[in-house]
């Protein structure tokens, strides 16, 4: 008997009975349609904390700072271009970016502002995600100009006035910026020193914006908006011109109190290829007496939870298939029961009993597969569903597939189950018609 003969056969059968096989269908489609439903809750939900781990920084990315201990001491690891060499030279590194931390104070008019300077390489504003609201990123200029954060006039304030009203008027592209980058001086100005000479107020510098951040929209929170931005060779040489033979703020300073040569750098971010190989490339660092960190172990940790998650709910829903799969054995039972003497003439015509066996396989597997079809329409219905409820319910949720996530795997997967299901469901039932007597078979009424 031909595939086609078998397939038209098979499909026949099933809508003489059509009652039955409505029924047995509908247990397939609510079988499929909770499983599919609860593991893309669980996939959403995982999906969301992913996309909020990555708004806190990069998943594959290692914060390289100096050991814990006396930052005086000439013995500590310090952060140069040789260590930078060292840890390019490592496998699975793709790059490294320095990090120049300092502080500085802005002026404009009577409102002063602290600065938290970060000067790193121009490559490194070209990757991260930093959305420009006016002007460029920084590393574009000749000369040192900053990016300020949206946040950052929060920081502003009128020494004289009450601190109430929120941030300044003041235009940090348009308006002139005069930063002080000597803050103890500033501080000390007007007291007398140790011979009695009245303490001079340090220079202070017009440096130009060269951009500023665009603000996120209400209720939203950038990682960046706090800080300014600036080209960190730039930022270097204007802090060695500034703090001529003396210790820059930040550095640290020999056992004789006199300044190093060399600008030490305050962070290093090491990007890894991939984040399979964070976590020994981050024991790597520690083990060469560097405090090393980055999200890739907590990231782990809740990646196993998560799947301990996807893996209840998805048992949950197997139940419902479980069910439905009792349904199809039964109603397979009876279609035999019903076609007795159908199957003895098949036999005594000298039909193959391998293609009794397929026939009922493949009306098993015709139920397996209209209920997984039909379930999966309503899954992607659900999905909608609760998703704009979830939304609806969180007017903070801020995630780009919502709470359930549906990818193209989990519907070929769950539509390769239910057939499956349909068919071992079939297969008893399919044997025992295989192995009915001919003649008992003809005789039954």
């Amino acid at each position: 008997m031909k595939f086609l003969d078998l397939l038209r056969m098979s499909s026949s059968n099933l809508w003489k009975r059509k009652v039955r096989t409505i029924l047995t269908v509908l247990g397939v489609v609510i079988g499929v349609a909770s499983i599919v439903v609860m593991v893309s809750l669980g996939l959403g939900l995982s999906r969301s904390l992913m996309a909020q781990y990555e708004s806190y920084g990069s998943l594959t990315q290692i914060t390289v700072n100096e050991p814990w201990g006396d930052s005086s001491s000439e013995e500590v690891k310090r952060l140069d271009q040789k260590l930078i060499d060292e840890i390019l030279a490592m496998e699975h590194v793709e790059s490294v970016y320095p990090m120049l931390r300092t502080q500085a104070l802005a002026k404009y008019g009577s409102y002063e502002g602290y600065l938290q300077l970060q000067g790193l390489p121009k490559e490194y504003f070209e990757e991260i995600n930093i959305e420009v609201g006016g002007g460029q990123l920084p590393g574009n200029d000749e000369k040192l100009t900053f990016f300020y954060g949206c946040e950052v006039l929060q920081n502003f304030y009128n020494p004289k006035g009450n601190g109430m009203g929120g941030p300044p008027d003041i235009d940090l592209m348009k308006d002139p910026i005069f930063v002080i980058f000597d803050m103890d001086a500033y501080y000390e100005a007007g007291s007398t020193d140790e011979n009695g000479q009245t303490k001079k107020p340090p220079k202070k510098y017009l440096i130009e914006t060269c951009g500023v951040e665009a603000s996120p929209g209400e209720d939203q929170w950038s990682q960046y908006g706090w800080y300014t931005f600036c080209d960190i060779d730039q930022l270097m040489a204007e802090l060695k011109k500034i703090f001529k033979n003396k210790v820059i703020p930040g550095q640290p300073s020999t056992k004789t109190g006199k300044p190093y040569k060399e600008i030490f750098y305050s962070q290093l971010l090491v990007n890894v290829d991939s984040m399979d190989n964070v976590v020994a490339l981050q024991k790597s660092l520690t083990d060469l007496g560097y405090d090393a960190y980055s999200q890739a172990e907590w990231v782990e940790s809740e990646q196993k939870t998560m799947g301990y998650i996807q893996a209840v709910l998805g048992g949950i829903g197997a139940v419902s298939l479980f069910v439905a799969a009792i349904g199809i054995t039964n109603t397979m039972m009876m279609s035999i029961y019903e076609r007795t003497k159908e199957i003895g003439v098949m036999k005594v015509l000298g039909c193959d009993l391998r293609n009794i066996r397929s026939l009922f396989l493949m009306e098993a597997g015709f139920i397996g597969f209209i209920g997984g079809v039909i379930g999966l329409i309503l899954s992607f219905i659900l999905s909608v569903v609760i998703n704009k409820v979830a939304a609806n319910a969180n007017e903070y949720m801020n995630t780009s597939g919502g709470i359930s996530y549906i990818p193209i795997w989990l519907v070929f997967l769950s539509l390769v189950f239910a057939v499956m299901v349909g068919m071992v469901a079939g297969f008893f039932p399919a044997r025992r018609a295989m192995r009915l007597s001919p003649l008992a078979a003809i005789r039954n009424e």
